[in-house]
């Protein structure tokens, strides 16, 4: 038999999911895979039932159901504070997982290259082995996960074609600053290059931090593909909905990537999503103050366990520093947590491109009886996991 495709060499399964299938296997609460345990907000759910029984069985439009896009575009102007144009610069994706995909192959041919902040979300290394293109990472130092300006620009001097930023981040919980945005937009531009914007946790911003959308920015809107899902904001992760907003013209092409990879999201869920686009900004208060209480109810009782972790600025997650165990493998680690504590995290070092085997990554998207269970499964953490020193 002639070998498969080299490419996938070196690809894993996720570990991220990996680690839901451990936690399953040894009944541990799954603080692993960031989804929530708690319902969509009801006027979704209610639509939902309607749409089941009308008229959305079968295909939408390709780059998104005429609906959405307008509740879309009319949402997005708001936050982004930019003029979008439901028709020309949206469109409807598989969730922010694909979004991110089609961006990178509407930017980039093989051979191309293209910056990423490590740590970063799994799926980008992937993304960027699957376009043919090349990587080129840009360390973020702990604990506030800042770059070095020289670093960055060192980067930008081997012609990469484009710049992925998540924002807020995916594992660490940082939100970018103003200054750190403008000195990036200032880079792109001296340097030609595109922005690829991940901004899935754009609602779940930590007092006093604040999210400002790159696209936003003087001059950036034309270079800048913004990405983002609907996953988070409205509690509907396996619902696959995201999107890609942009200048027409980049739209144009994003739309033919889309369309031969997924043809399109699934045509009764665009609809039922709908009425969540209309929220007033009261849903996304109460949701700023849900992940609030969430992250601080976590937080504490952390420090009350004596145990290391980041303070994350944004999204809902928080990092773990195991070095006191003396484990090797942060994913042997891992393992173990779940069949000897009974909680799922995921190894950092699945993160990270440098050699990263101290951290653990943990997620607050859960009920409070579910956080507190977790927290007292980890009360009994160093009497269950020998240290290895």
């Amino acid at each position: 038999m002639k070998p498969l495709s080299s490419r996938t060499a070196g690809f894993t399964d996720s570990v991220i999911r990996r680690m839901t299938r451990v936690c399953n296997q040894y009944g541990a609460v799954n603080l692993s895979q960031g989804f929530p345990d708690f319902d969509p907000p009801a006027p979704i759910l209610k639509r939902l039932e309607q749409v089941a029984h009308e008229d959305f069985n079968q295909y939408s439009i390709t780059w998104g159901a005429n609906n959405l896009r307008r509740a879309l575009a009319a949402k997005q102007s708001r936050f982004m504070g930019i003029d979008i144009d439901p028709d020309s610069q949206i469109v409807a994706t598989c969730g922010s997982t694909e979004a991110m995909m089609a961006a990178v192959m509407t930017v980039t041919d093989p051979g191309d290259k293209l910056i990423i902040f490590s740590p970063f979300y799994e799926n980008y290394g992937a993304d960027v082995i699957l376009s043919g293109a090349e990587p080129i990472y840009v360390p973020l130092y702990p604990p506030e996960f800042n770059f070095k300006p020289e670093e960055l620009e060192a980067a930008f001097r081997q012609n990469p074609k484009a710049l992925i930023l998540c924002n807020p981040s995916n594992p660490s919980g940082k939100v970018f600053t103003r200054q750190e945005l403008e000195t990036i937009a200032s880079l792109a531009e001296k340097y030609d290059t595109y922005v690829i914007t991940d901004e899935v946790y754009e609602h779940i911003v930590y007092a006093p931090h604040e999210h400002v959308y790159f696209a936003s920015l003087p001059g950036m809107f034309q270079r800048t593909l913004s990405c983002s899902s609907l996953s988070k904001t409205y509690s509907i992760t396996g619902w696959r909905l995201g999107y890609i907003i942009a200048p027409a013209e980049i739209i144009d092409t994003a739309k033919k990537v889309h369309d031969f990879l997924t043809v399109g999201a699934a045509a009764p869920l665009q609809e039922a999503i709908v009425p969540g686009l209309l929220f007033d900004q009261s849903y996304y208060d109460e949701l700023l103050a849900l992940y609030t209480h969430k992250r601080d109810l976590l937080l504490k009782g952390l420090d009350d366990l004596h145990i290391a972790h980041t303070d994350p600025q944004g999204a809902y997650y928080v990092l773990l520093d195991i070095s006191r165990y003396g484990f090797d493998s942060d994913l042997e680690f891992c393992e173990v947590l779940a069949r000897d504590v009974g909680v799922g995290a995921v190894p950092g070092s699945s993160f990270f491109r440098e050699p990263v085997n101290h951290l653990i990554r943990l997620h607050f998207a859960k009920k409070d009886e579910t956080l507190l269970e977790a927290l007292n499964r980890l009360e009994g953490m160093e009497r269950k996991i020998p240290c290895r020193k």
